[in-house]
């Protein structure tokens, strides 16, 4: 079962001006700066309580972030709730309906993540990480 929100994935295209609002104006502490190479982006984590919004920067024009803003546009891009064990959650969630995207795989500070399609969701890419 989810224990919290772990953070709130924020699709940019202008870093400076997402910095410039959640770091500068809201206040929010810049935590870490990490390449997540698999997923050709830079992730950019603010912490909030104990959780963190989590800034996504694509590497490549080639990946699902920068696809995602030539489509979308900037945004919110996912929800990910932390769990104890991303195997078992995952298990139980598909069991009761909902549809993952790929298999479990390593996200940004190592830890291990799934996402699931948002058309199973009610419309938010969720993501489960532990």
């Amino acid at each position: 079962m989810a224990q919290r929100i772990d953070h709130i994935g924020v699709a940019v295209a202008d870093l400076e001006a997402a910095l410039r609002l959640y770091r500068d104006l809201l206040g929010l502490p810049l935590e870490k700066v990490e390449e997540v190479p698999d997923q050709k982006l830079i992730s950019y984590h603010l912490g909030i309580g104990e959780s963190r919004i989590e800034l996504l920067v694509p590497t490549s024009p080639d990946s699902v972030i920068a696809r995602y803003l030539e489509k979308r546009g900037a945004g919110i891009h996912h929800v990910a709730l932390a769990v104890e064990d991303v195997d078992a959650e995952r298990a139980r969630l598909v069991a009761e309906g909902l549809v993952p995207i790929g298999e479990p795989s390593i996200g940004a500070e190592g830890k291990r993540i799934q996402f699931f399609h948002p058309r199973s969701t009610g419309g938010v890419l969720l993501e489960i990480c532990g």
